[in-house]
C-alpha cells in the first residue's frame, strides 16, 4: 500500500502559530520573539486577524507602558546630563573675591532695584525677587560690599491673595532663608488679564522687597557704578 506523506512547510506553522499568539492578545514584539520572521511578513500574516475588546486593551496597555518606559529613561538621562553640566560649571565660577561680589550686586541692582526717576528723584534703595537665592545674595552683597548694617534693612512681603490662607507658611518660608523678620504684607488682588498664572501651587511664595532705611545716596552711588560698567556718563534726572 502507498501512503502519501504531506510534509507541512515550515513557514505554514510559523504563520499558524503567528495568528494563534495575535488571537490571545500579543502584540507584533512578543510574536517576533517566538516567530523568527521579519515584522513585515508578520505584519502581512496578521492583518486580517481581529481582536477582541480586551485583547485591543491590553495591547493599548502594553504600548503605553513602554511609552512610559521610554520616557521615564529619557527623563532620567536629562536629569544625569544637567546635573553634570551644573557641577562642571559651578566649579568653574570657584570662590568670589569681593570685587567680584561688588560688581555681581551692582547688576543684580541694575536688574532689579528701583532707580531715580524724573518724577521721584530721592529713591532709596528698593530690591525686590521671588527667588530666594537672589535675595540671600543681595544682602550678603549688602552687609559685605555696602557695609549695611541689619538695623537698616526693612522686609515686605507681597503675596497674591489667593494665597492668604498660606500666609504663615510664607512668612516662615522667608524668614527662614533671609534670617530676618517679616515687617509687612501685602496682598496683590487677582487680574483677570494674567489668568494664565502658572506659579500657583505650593511652590510659590510671593515676592520678598527689601529696603533699606536713609540710603538714598547710597541708591544714587549703587547707580554710579552701573554707568561704571556700561562705560556711560552719568545721566542726571
Amino acid at each position: 500500500m502507498l501512503v502519501s506523506i504531506v510534509r507541512m512547510h515550515p513557514k505554514l506553522n510559523e504563520r499558524e502559530k503567528a495568528i494563534a499568539m495575535r488571537k490571545e492578545g500579543k502584540t507584533y514584539s512578543e510574536i517576533r520573539k517566538v516567530v523568527l520572521v521579519a515584522k513585515s511578513t508578520i505584519s502581512l500574516w496578521l492583518q486580517d486577524v481581529g481582536l477582541a475588546k480586551a485583547q485591543k486593551q491590553r495591547i493599548t496597555a502594553k504600548r503605553v507602558a513602554a511609552q512610559r518606559r521610554g520616557a521615564e529613561t529619557k527623563r532620567r538621562q536629562r536629569v544625569e546630563r544637567t546635573k553634570s553640566i551644573y557641577v562642571a560649571a559651578s566649579k568653574e565660577v570657584g570662590r568670589l573675591t569681593r570685587r567680584e561680589l561688588w560688581l555681581i550686586g551692582a547688576t543684580l541692582y541694575w536688574a532689579e532695584g528701583s532707580k531715580a526717576k524724573p518724577h521721584s528723584v530721592s529713591t532709596g534703595i528698593d530690591f525686590g525677587n521671588t527667588d530666594s537665592e537672589m535675595i540671600k545674595l543681595f544682602l550678603s552683597w549688602l552687609r559685605t560690599a555696602l557695609h549695611v548694617e541689619a538695623s537698616r534693612i526693612n522686609t515686605s512681603l507681597y503675596v497674591h491673595i489667593s494665597h492668604k490662607h498660606r500666609l504663615s507658611e510664607v512668612i516662615q518660608y522667608w524668614e527662614a532663608q533671609t534670617k530676618l523678620k517679616i515687617r509687612y504684607v501685602y496682598f496683590k488682588k487677582h487680574n483677570p488679564k494674567k489668568s494664565y498664572r502658572k506659579n500657583i501651587g505650593t511652590t510659590y511664595f510671593g515676592t520678598l522687597r527689601v529696603r533699606v532705611y536713609e540710603s538714598t545716596d547710597l541708591q544714587r552711588k549703587i547707580q554710579g557704578w552701573i554707568y561704571g560698567i556700561i562705560g556711560e556718563p552719568c545721566r542726571l534726572v
